[in-house]
């Protein structure tokens, strides 16, 4: 499996067992309702795309995100970033980080 689909699923964690895909390259968890980044997915070496888009998330583990070797693109439009992610981010990471202005909302449903 190389890409995984959970959008809109009301889900708030991942199972540890994600930590054994080795080979997937993109991750659709849009739309659910993660509070903490699912830091399994910082253990995956080919995993290209994360998308966390419309969820709850404050903090992301930007060190480990950057430390990623396939990591090309993680959407995190819609969650409300700390402000010290959104500083500390930009000079670490060398992948696209996708945010919505400071205080934006998702749309609606």
């Amino acid at each position: 499996m190389t890409t995984l689909r959970l959008e809109g699923n009301f889900l708030h964690r991942l199972p540890n067992e994600v930590s054994t895909l080795q080979h997937l390259k993109a991750i659709n968890l849009s739309r659910n309702q993660f509070r903490d980044f699912p830091e399994q997915l910082t253990t995956l070496p080919a995993l290209e795309t994360i998308n966390l888009e419309e969820n709850d998330i404050v903090d992301v583990p930007v060190e480990k995100l950057a430390a990623m070797p396939a990591l090309r693109s993680v959407n995190l439009r819609f969650n409300p970033l700390s402000a010290e992610v959104r500083v500390i981010a930009p000079p670490l990471i060398k992948f696209d980080m996708l945010t919505s202005p400071e205080g934006a909302r998702a749309p609606p449903p």
